[in-house]
């Protein structure tokens, strides 16, 4: 039985078996990357909470008000709580406006759920506050955190909540479930499902908004006008993007996933590139660079989203890696 996710049936399995048994957890913590289905797990967990006509226990219709409402992040008793955009910064008093409504009894479901999205981003005070929640949860009350990894969060967060941690899937799979699922022609699956490094979220976004195709587009034509600018122009692209933090993220992981694809084409693994529509850049800068060059960029690469991540001056980390990323002789 399906909750019509796309992959993860390891986690639908067993989410569906605390349903079915009522061993529900009060708290969960989903993990994985970006677009992995992180929150799409979240909402089928609290429709299966809540169906008003579920074929069985845990299994939630997706037709009915209740599942419409909480696909569609309305319902009443589900409170989203997130930083106000990727790469910001979760507050306290967001999470102490989520403690006062979770005090209240449930006003038309079964559960409370609250979802908690991107939970690396909160800050030290938000993350305090959440634990009274966890060690005291209230009653017919569901907490759903995401984040990136478990090591990006307090201990006490992690060991307090259920952890299922979420990997991208084979390319093949995203690919025909495009495909099945959502009609997406062969060529334009295989290229998303190899954009999103099996990622289905991910790809599907990228295929509904084709704005973000052309900016992915236009960040790495950046990237290959950048390898033999000068450092005043490097500079000066630097100030431009970290003023806008979610932009500055957005570029740099679409780098690490350009030179990620140099890496394997210098060291000839046999693994698949993510970026097809670049593979003749991609050689030229294996043959250019290297191995050892692919490599030393994207451990630059990774500091730099690493310090963005604890809240570093975005300006200065920019223009640190420009002086890092290598040069077109």
């Amino acid at each position: 039985m399906s909750w019509d996710i796309l992959g993860h049936e390891w986690a639908v399995k067993l989410l569906q078996g605390h349903v079915a048994r009522s061993e529900v957890r009060h708290a969960y913590l989903f993990t994985g990357p970006q677009g992995v289905g992180r929150r799409t797990l979240a909402l089928r967990l609290a429709q299966a909470l809540n169906c008003q006509q579920p074929s069985a226990p845990e299994v939630p219709c997706l037709h009915c008000r209740t599942c419409q409402q909480i696909a569609r992040m309305e319902h009443p008793d589900l409170t989203i709580v997130a930083a106000e955009q990727v790469g910001g910064t979760l507050r306290v008093d967001q999470v102490r406006e989520l403690q006062h409504s979770l005090a209240l009894a449930p006003y038309e479901a079964r559960f409370r759920v609250a979802i908690l999205l991107r939970f690396e981003e909160a800050n030290p005070s938000a993350a305090n506050a959440l634990l009274k929640t966890l060690e005291e949860p209230p009653q017919q009350v569901v907490l759903i955190l995401t984040a990136q990894s478990t090591e990006m969060l307090l201990p006490t967060i992690v060991s307090r909540c259920e952890v299922l941690r979420l990997r991208p899937l084979p390319l093949q799979q995203v690919d025909q479930g495009l495909q099945g699922g959502w009609g997406i022609p062969p060529e334009e699956g295989r290229f998303l499902a190899h954009v999103a490094g099996g990622r289905p979220g991910y790809a599907l976004r990228l295929q509904q908004n084709p704005e973000l195709l052309e900016q992915r587009k236009a960040w790495l034509d950046d990237h290959a006008r950048l390898l033999g600018s000068s450092r005043v122009a490097r500079f000066a692209y630097a100030d431009v993007l970290s003023k806008d933090r979610e932009a500055l993220n957005g570029a740099l992981h679409v780098w690490t996933s350009l030179w990620r694809d140099v890496m394997i084409q210098a060291s000839g693994a046999a693994a698949p590139i993510a970026n097809l529509d670049r593979s003749e850049e991609i050689r030229d800068l294996a043959e250019r660079f290297g191995l050892d060059g692919a490599r030393q960029t994207l451990a630059a690469l990774s500091h730099t989203l690493d310090l963005l991540g604890h809240n570093a001056n975005a300006r200065l980390a920019s223009e640190v890696f420009m002086l890092d990323l290598p040069a077109s002789s």
